[in-house]
């Protein structure tokens, strides 16, 4: 079963209960049930680490592609609002990837960062009127979606205008008309939620990815042929194709001129904007200072979907190649998309230490020693899996030092149970588990200690016990099991089963003594071959007795015949 509710989604048949997306989401908007993963939509934040991380693939991205066929297909006019790091996913020229955009059915292809460079303008004429205080980017739908859910104290210092995507999209309505279509292509995620939640604006995100396999479905090729009459519109870009490498935005904040006063700091990744801005104080800062924010370690040129082979520097070097730079730059900006950006803080239960102690009973952990922290349930600490727990986003077997502490009771029990001797050996055949029959049978006279401390018992070799080198090298390295049987030691006979557990590893073995069986049956044996034996030379008497019998019978009958013969001649 598969549940598409928000721009990721899982696909419940191949999540291998890893964990892994767990681990990786930075604020854990997973839910793990019967041991998959599915995403939790309304606190997600479509980064996209789960989907480039998921060892299984079954984190999905998606596809708006046949949405953006049948609005190409509606006669609506519909323009590309292309990102610029385009370049580091497609190697071709921009007249190529335009005339194969129009190919497929759009009317004309436009940058981005035609709105990155209109952002640019209004936010450096924002700093320049302030004294001081906190502004953080819009530009990242990521950044302002995590600041919003979960530092709402943050939301008012976000820059009060849209995204560059959504600016380019009110410049291509302004420029073509209020009814055209815009769709976005890039390498993020989150630019489907920008543009679900922003339909005046942006009909459909595709990403990179997506874009190929359109291609790739269509079989329509990269175009190589005479385009040289292909442009981007209205116009190129110039300084705005900076925007998706660390630290672009600010450059071209200082390209456009800002007051010395104001510093430009720049953070690229979620961790990173944690640290810039834990222990903030408005009240500390003496001048205004921006944070260029972006989700990505790297920036969008490290996009979740930007589908491309080539290393980080041949990426910046594609791009970077071909920047073009205005002499002047205008101070007021063309087209401004103005938007207030509310907090909408995540509701994070509270419980009490009773509540938190129960649920990390039910993991095994009854005190602080048993707190390993060893995050392989995919959260930090033992106390976050139980909050996790009573949130029902968890399931105890998600613990990985629980489940093996519950998988070594059962096969204690299981060993103590069976009444047969039970022992398990390792690849040297020295013992690794043995069972109270085991000492019992084979310890001798030191059954007493080894029955107070089976583990004295680990390490030891099995030859020191029992013998039967020849049977447990064949079944540890034939990988097939070995059923002996009456083999002997000791005086005595036993039935011995053994089984590979671990090719190569481990072996388990079964032994059981059946000597008192094995001489009953000789018993039985020698006295069933008196009784055959009596039998036989009883019969042979009978036959004997039958044959003089048979022989009398026909002299008789001889006799009597030729008497008979005389009489009737006669």
């Amino acid at each position: 079963m598969t549940k598409i509710s928000g721009a990721v989604y899982t696909l419940y048949n191949e999540c291998q209960d890893c964990y892994k997306c767990v681990r990786r989401c930075p604020v854990k908007s997973i839910r793990i049930q019967d041991g998959h993963a599915c995403v939790i939509s309304e606190r997600c934040i479509s980064c996209g680490r789960c989907v480039s991380s998921c060892p299984s693939h079954a984190k999905r991205v998606r596809s708006d592609i046949d949405p953006v066929k049948k609005l190409l297909n509606s006669g609506k006019e519909v323009y590309v609002s292309l990102a610029p790091s385009w370049r580091a996913a497609f190697s071709c020229t921009s007249k190529q990837m335009i005339a194969t955009l129009k190919k497929i059915g759009f009317a004309g292809v436009s940058e981005t960062a035609l709105g990155a460079q209109e952002v640019s303008i209004e936010t450096a004429r924002l700093l320049n009127n302030k004294d001081k205080g906190l502004m953080i980017s819009s530009a990242c739908p990521v950044i302002v979606k995590y600041v919003k859910l979960y530092k709402p104290e943050f939301a008012d210092y976000i820059v009060p205008i849209a995204s560059p995507a959504l600016t380019h999209a009110e410049l291509l309505k302004q420029h073509y008309g209020k009814d055209i279509g815009v769709v976005f292509i890039g390498p993020c995620i989150a630019k489907k939620e920008e543009a679900d939640t922003h339909k005046n604006l942006i009909d459909y995100a595709l990403t990179f990815e997506e874009l190929k396999i359109w291609l790739k479905e269509s079989d329509v090729a990269l175009e190589t042929e005479d385009c040289s009459e292909e442009e981007f519109v209205p116009h190129h870009a110039y300084e705005g194709g900076l925007y998706p490498m660390d630290g672009g935005m600010n450059e071209t904040i200082r390209k456009i001129g800002v007051k010395d006063n104001v510093h430009l700091c720049q953070v690229c990744s979620l961790e990173a904007f944690d640290t810039a801005v834990n222990l903030f104080s408005e009240e500390k800062l003496q001048n205004p200072v921006f944070i260029e924010a972006l989700a990505c370690a790297g920036g969008c040129m490290h996009g979740p979907c930007i589908a491309t082979d080539l290393s980080d520097t041949n990426n910046i070097s594609r791009v970077l190649r071909h920047i073009k730079y205005r002499d002047s730059i205008p101070q007021s900006p063309q087209v401004v998309v103005k938007q207030q950006y509310v907090a909408e803080p995540i509701e994070h239960k509270s419980y009490t230490i009773e509540e938190i102690q129960d649920a990390l009973h039910r993991i095994g952990k009854y005190k602080p020693e048993d707190e390993l922290n060893c995050s392989g349930c995919g959260y930090q600490t033992c106390k976050d899996m139980a909050k996790a727990l009573l949130n029902g986003d968890a399931e105890p077997s998600m613990c990985t030092s629980y489940m093996r502490q519950l998988a070594t009771k059962k096969a204690d029990a299981m060993l103590k149970s069976i009444p047969s001797v039970m022992v398990i050996l390792d690849k040297n055949l020295n013992i690794l588990e043995a069972n109270e029959a085991f000492i019992k049978m084979f310890t001798g006279t030191d059954k007493e200690m080894y029955l107070s401390n089976p583990q004295r018992l680990q390490g030891n070799p099995i030859g020191n016990f029992f013998e039967a080198q020849k049977a447990f090298t064949s079944a540890l390295s034939g990988k097939k099991e070995v059923h002996k049987e009456n083999h002997r030691f000791n005086n005595k006979q036993y039935d011995l089963h053994i089984f590979p557990i671990e090719d190569n590893i481990s072996i388990g073995a079964t032994i059981t003594d059946i000597t008192d069986a094995y001489h009953s049956h000789e018993i039985v044996a020698q006295k069933a071959k008196e009784v055959i034996d009596k039998n036989i030379s009883t019969v042979q008497q009978i036959a004997c007795l039958l044959g003089e019998h048979m022989v009398q019978t026909e002299t008789i009958l001889n006799t009597i015949a030729q008497e008979y013969n005389s009489e009737e001649e006669e």
